[in-house]
């Protein structure tokens, strides 16, 4: 699911990633990579929500890292 859902913002690749349960259910987590080759980092973000839909669990991923690329950055 993340190939077709992959979005760039500014410096960041965000790619959902959706995991089926044998519930039927599903579990969402995201990655949000910066920077390229030594210099790149890439970071995973797991959520312990469960949806209905592969869907819904991708826009969570997606809209979570949205926000998470938003937050000023530290000093």
């Amino acid at each position: 699911m993340s190939s077709n859902h992959t979005l760039v913002i500014g410096k960041y690749r965000i790619s959902p990633l959706v995991k089926a349960l044998d519930d039927g259910t599903y579990r969402a987590s995201v990655s949000i990579r910066s920077g390229q080759g030594l210099a790149s980092c890439d970071r995973v973000i797991r959520f312990t929500g469960r949806f209905e839909s592969a869907e819904a669990a991708a826009r969570y991923a997606q809209e979570q890292a949205i926000l998470w690329t938003q937050q000023p950055v530290a000093s």
